[in-house]
């Protein structure tokens, strides 16, 4: 099956556009989990849904990463067609959730980073709306792209092999977590992608980039998120 796509979710086409400066760090929890469940709703404390602006002021920066990091500029807009090849938990979706629109909430912030002068990157994005509509739009998305164990990605012409394998959700808190693994290999070159996702409240954490980096920084990227201002 094959479902045409503009991108897909979580910034996948921003890796494949990347795959000339892969990384191949495999550091990460591997073992296959289901995402630990919660009951998605708002908690007293987090009611209140939080304005773009409010979330920009909430992710993480240079000063709390430490040194080495430095801002990745935000990469221009593309539009070629991304096809996606052999899965028919994306392809059942229908093009709008392929393409991450489930998580296109108007309320958002983003910001990347690299690490040492290497390919090794991490980026943060956050969302807030309602617990139902973040719990809903980000595991249909998870359970997509873990549903099929390998597909292949075809992105300008260039095919990516895929490799998807769900992780241990990590005990960092929140009401719902979500975590997988993500594997790009294409020209005999390979990335690795770890993306945790963590919804508390109202509020939408998601973590990407090298393994390490993920593991490194995702308690210090909740609590900012979630830390009342």
């Amino acid at each position: 099956m094959r479902v045409r796509v503009a991108t897909t979710a979580l910034g996948i086409t921003a890796v494949l556009l990347g795959l000339s400066a892969c990384s191949t760090d495999t550091t990460g929890d591997q073992r296959p989990a289901a995402a630990r469940e919660g009951t998605p709703s708002d908690r007293a404390q987090g009611t209140a849904v939080l304005s773009s602006a409010a979330l920009s002021s909430r992710l993480l920066d240079q000063s709390d990463l430490g040194s080495g990091y430095l801002p990745k500029p935000e990469r221009p807009a593309q539009h070629d067609d991304v096809t996606v090849i052999g899965c028919p938990a994306l392809s059942e979706l229908g093009g709008d959730a392929a393409t991450g629109g489930t998580l296109a909430f108007p309320r958002k912030a983003k910001a990347a980073f690299t690490y040492g002068g290497s390919s090794s990157e991490i980026s943060e994005e956050l969302y807030s709306d309602s617990a139902k509509k973040l719990s809903d739009g980000i595991a249909r998305i998870f359970d997509a792209m873990t549903g099929c164990p390998t597909y292949q990605v075809v992105s300008g012409g260039t095919p990516v092999d895929v490799a998807s394998q769900r992780l241990t959700a990590p005990n960092a808190g929140g009401d719902q977590q979500w975590s997988q693994l993500l594997t790009f290999t294409a020209a005999g070159r390979s990335s690795v992608v770890k993306q945790t996702a963590i919804r508390d409240g109202n509020l939408l954490v998601i973590v990407s980039g090298s393994p390490a980096l993920v593991d490194r920084h995702l308690d210090k990227a909740l609590a900012k998120a979630t830390a009342t201002r």
